[in-house]
């Protein structure tokens, strides 16, 4: 375990933004983790993983801890499902081709994500009908303070849409180390229904889909509509979808009744955030190196050289003129780190 100084995070946060860490150190291991945060000469500890749900505003002045402890491991299996621990540091992308080789079904929906496996619960990352909560089994963390794991059931990560435990009370008090899934190894409940899947398979020509199809699918239609974070920075969708009760809805459509819009419930509906967006006429717009991108509203870009507060002033700047156009409030999916 070695201690960096000042070095540049620029290559761990897919949004490319050029903050320098005041102190930095890889970590492998458990073990590794609990010295690093014994370290009594860094008293401020700030802890990172793939940096791909982030937007960095300013230089880090304290020790950041990269997450990078690896390891896939069947914990248990029987006919018909399979339980899997995922280390917090392999890559999310990567892990669910894993699970897809092996023909476990779950995480197909959430192929080509960005970002690491310990940072997936935080955010209850989704996509296309499917969240991670569906085939969470549990967590493992460590407390920051008393270098103890505990174990989080799904109930105790309160998942809520893109929002969990670690996000309000476990905020800055827990890192979290693995992961297990349950998946299903034979009769897999395929969820196709969502956005264009079908549409791609159709254009694939697959007629009696696998779980490996609807992931191409969701690959394929991702690469179609978000950029490459190793082209072009980005931390994918930047705005949560707004979700509106029966009565907010019913007169926001009446005003727009072109509107796109997804019914959550009986009193719940959610509107494209990305669709708010490019009514307001921001899609492919560019101010300096920040962006919006040209395929998709709710994705901020930095194309190059944007500085953190750059990226929000435009993500600001956006927020106020959704709200003076529809009068509905829409708020960061991303991390700000200020």
């Amino acid at each position: 375990m070695t201690v960096q100084e000042n070095i540049s995070l620029k290559p761990y946060n897919t949004f490319g933004i050029d903050a320098k860490a005041r102190f930095f150190c890889e970590i492998t291991s458990l073990e590794e983790l609990r010295n690093a945060l014994k370290l009594k000469d860094h008293q401020e500890k700030f802890i990172l993983s793939g940096g791909s749900n982030m937007l960095i505003t300013k230089d880090i002045d304290a020790l950041v801890l990269y997450i990078h402890i690896k390891g896939i491991h069947v914990n248990s299996e029987n006919e018909n499902h399979v339980t899997v621990e995922v280390m917090a540091g392999e890559n999310w992308h990567d892990m669910v081709l894993w699970t897809l080789d092996q023909n476990y079904g779950g995480l197909e929906n959430l192929s080509l994500i960005p970002g690491y496996t310990g940072t997936a619960p935080i955010q209850n990352i989704g996509a296309y009908g499917v969240e991670l909560k569906d085939c969470f089994v549990s967590c493992e963390a460590m407390d920051m303070e008393t270098l103890e794991l505990k174990t989080f059931s799904k109930e105790a990560c309160q998942f809520g849409y893109r929002d969990s435990y670690f996000k309000n009370e476990g905020k800055g008090r827990y890192i979290i180390t693995s992961v297990k899934f349950q998946l299903t190894k034979k009769d897999h409940k395929l969820n196709t229904s969502y956005g264009a899947i079908e549409t791609e398979m159709e254009q694939q020509q697959v007629t009696n889909p696998t779980i490996k199809d609807v992931s191409d699918a969701v690959v394929a239609i991702r690469k179609s509509k978000l950029p490459d974070p190793k082209e072009l920075g980005n931390s994918g969708s930047f705005f949560k979808n707004p979700v509106l009760t029966k009565n907010e809805f019913e007169l926001f459509i009446k005003h727009n009744p072109e509107a796109h819009y997804f019914k959550v419930s009986e009193e719940e509906y959610k509107v494209p955030a990305g669709w708010l967006i490019e009514q307001c006429g921001f899609k492919g717009k560019r101010f300096g190196d920040a962006g919006v991108h040209k395929n998709q509203a709710l994705v901020l870009v930095n194309y190059g050289n944007a500085s953190g507060k750059e990226i929000i002033e435009l993500a600001h700047t956006i927020q106020k003129k959704v709200w003076d156009n529809f009068g509905i409030e829409i708020v960061p999916e991303v991390n700000i780190i200020k």
